[in-house]
């Protein structure tokens, strides 16, 4: 992915739902981020690894996951397309509130994400979005640095504020806060 660049513009979903230019675009506070061009091998590698594990973890329970694209929008189920002035595509969205859930994808917070980072999204991933995620409620939130190969597990605190659980090397394993039987071995999304 690119750096994000903000456009001058503020706009809405209901604006980008008509962009026609072919690019990944997110909306954070009305602001335009271009997450073009598409992630690299290595990116997609961890994204499918993480999205099997956890995918087949919740095959027969309510909650979902979803890999991006997929629109996630920060707002209430109701709220008016011309209203909305956060939407994103994390990397990995798992939902279990159905209700949240439309044709174009999910109208409040996730109950985790999942980004994977690069050295041009590393900024946003710990800054603009992890304030965002805390912001909107969504109860975990993991950076996956490739690089480094580390998980930064985000968890809500008491008042909602997000405190880092831990860092995990590469042989470590991580369990979700969430869900206390996933148990997920990283060399095994980290295998080149």
């Amino acid at each position: 992915m690119a750096i994000p660049k903000a456009r001058n513009d503020y706009f809405t979903y209901d604006q980008y739902l008509k962009w026609e230019d072919g690019k990944r675009w997110e909306i954070i506070d009305g602001l335009a981020y271009d997450m073009s061009p598409a992630p690299n091998r290595s990116h997609q590698q961890i994204s499918m690894s993480l999205s099997l594990i956890i995918g087949n973890f919740l095959r027969g329970k309510q909650c979902q996951i979803f890999a991006a694209p997929f629109d996630v929008c920060f707002s209430d189920r109701d709220e008016a397309t011309d209203k909305i002035t956060n939407v994103v595509q994390p990397d990995i969205s798992v939902i279990c509130d159905p209700d949240k859930l439309d044709e174009r994808g999910a109208k409040g917070a996730p109950d985790w994400i999942i980004e994977i980072t690069s050295p041009s999204t590393i900024k946003h991933d710990f800054g603009t979005k992890l304030l965002l995620y805390q912001k909107f409620g969504v109860k975990e939130y993991w950076i996956v640095d490739p690089a480094s190969k580390t998980v930064h597990v985000y968890r809500r605190d008491l008042v909602g504020l997000y405190f880092e659980e831990r860092t995990v090397a590469n042989q470590d394993k991580i369990i979700s806060g969430i869900f206390p039987d996933l148990e997920i071995i990283l060399k095994e999304i980290f295998q080149e």
